[in-house]
Order: structure tokens, then C-alpha cells, then sequence
């Protein structure tokens, strides 16, 4: 029992550095922290996720380690300004340095989920199901349609909706692409979802995404290029 209690105790406490990792992440990706720019001090970040302090010591050694932040001792913690080849994620970090522009990231977008349907709908198997990505737009559809919907749930789910199509390659490097431009789109998915709310545009915005999992299921690989295009109306204006 003891055992077991400590292996769940080292669960526990990776998955809250990696939460304060994550979080750190998030607020350069979303510009909230920009490269050069000084941490929060170590009380705060604990106040910021919830943490003790010695997970969020920890989470900065492996961020320190991958070269995304450095240490001035007795000044603090700062995010790196140039390139360091002990990133792990070099290609997430240099699109941060570069500050594309949002019209970039559609087009990245655009190109990795035209390439993604295409080898999805090649390989495909009689027998493939989808359930899972139905289930996933069921819950979408329903929040979208409450009283008051919530943006961040349907951010939530679009990016789960995305993530699950990606995972339907069977290729890792795709996967992980995929995840570094959903990370990098998190506040453009946020503004498109609170403008389709506002425009009353639920149906439209639904129907998007039906026709992405349809042109899978019928194996319409000719469709592709027109249906992720249509995909990004929101985001082109």
C-alpha cells in the first residue's frame, strides 16, 4: 500500500508540474509574456496554478532545461530571447520569436489539415468507425445551442474535435504539429467562437465541422481542399 501511495503521489505532483508548465507555456504563446519579459516571482506563480512551491520549482528547472526561460540568480526568471538548442520544441518557439501574423497561422492551419484529411481518407479501412469524433460535435452541438454557451467549453471541444482527426493518421509527427498550432490558435479560436455566438451563426459553424467528418466517412478525398477552406470562414474576416 505504502508503494502504491508513493507512485501516486509522483502522478500527482508530475501532473501538476506539468500543469505549471503548460500554463507558462500558454501565457507566452498568448503574448502575455513576452521573450525577455521577467516571470511572475515564485509566489505568485504557486497563487496563478494552484501549486506549491515546489512544483512550480520544479516546472521551472525543466523549462530552464529546454531553454524556454533562464535564471538571473537573486534578479529571477526570465523568457529566452533568441533560440537555444536545448529547446525541445525548437519549431513552437521560433513561431513565437517570429510573431506571425494570425493570417499566417490559417495558412499553416490550412496546409497540415489538407495534408491530414488526405492520408486519413488513403489509409482509410472498411471498417473504420468515428464514433468518437461524433460524440465529440454531439457535445458541441448542445452547448452551442444553450441559453448562455460557453466559450471556453467549445474551444475545448473544437480543439478535442481537431486533435481527434489528427490522431486518425496514426502518425505522431502529425499529432504533435497539430498540438503546437492548436496551442499557437488558442486566442483566434476563442474570438471566432464568441463572434459565431454573436452572429447567431451555430448552424453554419456546426455544419463546417459535419462536413469535414462526412468527406472522411464517404471517402471524398476530392473534397478536402474545398472543405477545409470552407472550414476557415470565420477566421478569414
Amino acid at each position: 500500500m505504502d508503494e502504491f501511495e508513493n507512485e501516486l503521489g509522483k502522478e500527482m505532483k508530475k501532473s501538476v508540474v506539468d500543469m505549471v508548465m503548460d500554463g507558462i507555456v500558454s501565457d507566452i504563446i498568448e503574448g502575455k509574456l513576452g521573450p525577455g519579459d521577467k516571470l511572475p516571482t515564485e509566489m505568485d506563480l504557486c497563487r496563478q496554478f494552484d501549486a506549491g512551491r515546489n512544483s512550480v520549482r520544479e516546472a521551472i528547472k525543466k523549462l530552464e532545461a529546454n531553454g524556454v526561460v533562464y535564471i538571473k540568480r537573486a534578479d529571477g526568471t526570465y523568457v529566452a530571447e533568441t533560440y537555444n538548442k536545448k529547446m525541445l520544441d525548437p519549431m513552437l518557439y521560433s513561431i513565437i520569436l517570429h510573431k506571425n501574423s494570425w493570417q499566417d497561422f490559417v495558412q499553416l492551419r490550412s496546409v497540415i489539415d489538407i495534408g491530414t484529411l488526405e492520408v486519413i481518407i488513403t489509409n482509410a479501412k472498411p471498417e473504420d468507425t468515428y464514433n468518437e469524433e461524433h460524440r465529440i460535435l454531439l457535445k458541441m452541438e448542445a452547448e452551442l445551442y444553450e441559453d448562455n454557451p460557453s466559450v471556453e467549453k467549445l474551444m475545448e471541444l473544437d480543439m478535442q474535435f481537431h486533435g481527434a482527426i489528427a490522431a486518425r493518421t496514426n502518425n505522431p509527427q502529425v499529432v504533435t504539429i497539430t498540438e503546437y498550432i492548436t496551442m499557437l490558435t488558442r486566442p483566434s479560436r476563442r474570438e471566432t467562437i464568441s463572434r459565431v455566438i454573436e452572429q447567431g451563426s451555430r448552424q453554419e459553424f456546426m455544419a463546417l465541422h459535419k462536413q469535414m467528418l462526412d468527406i472522411i466517412e464517404k471517402r471524398e478525398i476530392e473534397k478536402v481542399v474545398h472543405t477545409v477552406l470552407d472550414h476557415y470562414i470565420y477566421w478569414n474576416n
